[in-house]
């Protein structure tokens, strides 16, 4: 099997019994993918481990640690850069933002669009006096080359995402923003969550060997919850976070502190599994946008009428990331009414979102998507649907 096949592994879904990955229409992808089998070994390895070595258990962890950076590291294709480990990507968000001289650059510029850990954390500090920029999302085509005319030389950070995470399209033109902040002297974060495990990324084929990135592998990557990372750029050494652990020192001065390393034994267990896989960026890549395509295949064969739900079809396959997202004003109700048929979706304000992952066969995607045509119809005859 090629690198970049749009078949996974032959038997891959025996090896997630426990999720019943096979019985079960889970279309979550994009935010909770099954875990394998071996993660539940993992979990009780670290348990071991603790009952065996008690207090000394750390050395043992930090092996897991560091599979899981080199991991990370990857999937960056940034062989050799620093990256700091975390619960969850806002306790890094939180840490990357008391590194700034908000008192000289007392300015953010980010997008509508970006995910709620930034969100919310950018509106407080909004409401507590920091100048907050947020640039429309849409449309995406041209969100890089706005954000770059929007950074000054008050601006002390751009934060926006690689891939949005309501509606799954890329943002290109990213490398245009880094050149932008690079010019006035500000941070450039991007958040990679939505990007990592279904698009490729290389931060040197990119121009982003100058960016923070955060991200991590709850969604896309089976890793579970408290598997984040920060990315630190060449020149991190010379910020000083105010927010900072003990594990912190001069060589990684954005460090945290005591954790529960479970969550690292069963990160590097996944990624060795992947590994065994053959699951590699390429061929994750091709599986996205076979199953994705055939998604939305199957919705438009479904000719429904778009004031009801609709989807983009003028950005192409390409300019996707690993979901695909359907605009709908009745986005709850439909989610909804796909779990009570034994669908596993989410929505997202007007965003119903539907996420394959490779252990899914293509019969059980369009098996999903004939129960959301069932839902519309259902809906239209109870008049709960206009």
């Amino acid at each position: 099997m090629s690198a970049d096949s749009v078949e996974p592994p032959v038997g891959l879904a025996e090896h997630y019994a426990r999720f019943r990955v096979s019985e079960r229409l889970l279309l979550t992808g994009h935010a909770h993918q099954a875990w394998p089998d071996v993660a539940r070994d993992a979990v009780l390895d670290a348990y071991d481990d603790a009952a065996l070595a008690v207090d000394a258990k750390w050395a043992r962890a930090q092996v897991r640690a560091d599979r899981v950076r080199d991991g990370f590291r990857a999937l960056l294709d940034d062989p050799g850069g620093a990256l700091t480990l975390g619960a969850s990507a806002h306790e890094l968000l939180v840490r990357f933002l008391s590194a700034l001289d908000l008192r000289t650059r007392p300015r953010i510029v980010t997008t509508d669009g970006e995910f709620h850990s930034a969100r919310r954390q950018l509106d407080r500090l909004a409401q507590a006096g920091l100048e907050v920029v947020d640039v429309p999302a849409r449309p995406v085509t041209s969100l890089g080359a706005r954000l770059a005319a929007a950074v000054d030389d008050r601006t002390a950070a751009v934060i926006v995402s690689s891939v949005l995470f309501e509606t799954a399209q890329r943002v290109p033109g990213l490398d245009t923003v880094a050149a932008a902040c690079a010019r006035s002297g500000a941070e450039l974060l991007v958040d990679a969550y939505h990007q990592l495990g279904v698009v490729p990324l290389s931060l040197r084929a990119e121009g982003l060997d100058d960016a923070w990135v955060v991200g991590g592998g709850y969604k896309y990557l089976q890793l579970g919850e408290g598997n984040c990372f920060l990315r630190l750029p060449p020149h991190a050494t010379s910020l000083r976070p105010v927010v900072t652990g003990w594990f912190a020192d001069e060589s990684d001065p954005f460090a945290g502190a005591t954790y529960d390393p479970t969550s690292h034994y069963r990160g590097a267990r996944v990624m060795d599994f992947f590994a065994e896989q053959g699951l590699a960026p390429p061929r994750l890549r091709a599986i996205s946008l076979h199953q994705r395509g055939l998604l939305a295949a199957a919705f438009d064969d479904l000719d429904l009428p778009e004031d009801v739900v609709t989807r983009d079809r003028e950005t192409p396959p390409e300019g996707f990331g690993g979901f695909l997202a359907l605009s709908t004003p009745y986005a709850a109700h439909l989610r909804a009414a796909l779990a009570e048929r034994g669908v596993h979706a989410d929505s997202r304000g007007s965003w119903l979102r539907l996420g394959p992952a490779p252990y899914l066969s293509d019969a059980q995607l369009t098996a999903a998507v004939g129960l959301l045509g069932e839902a519309v119809a259902a809906g239209r005859r109870s008049r709960r649907l206009r």
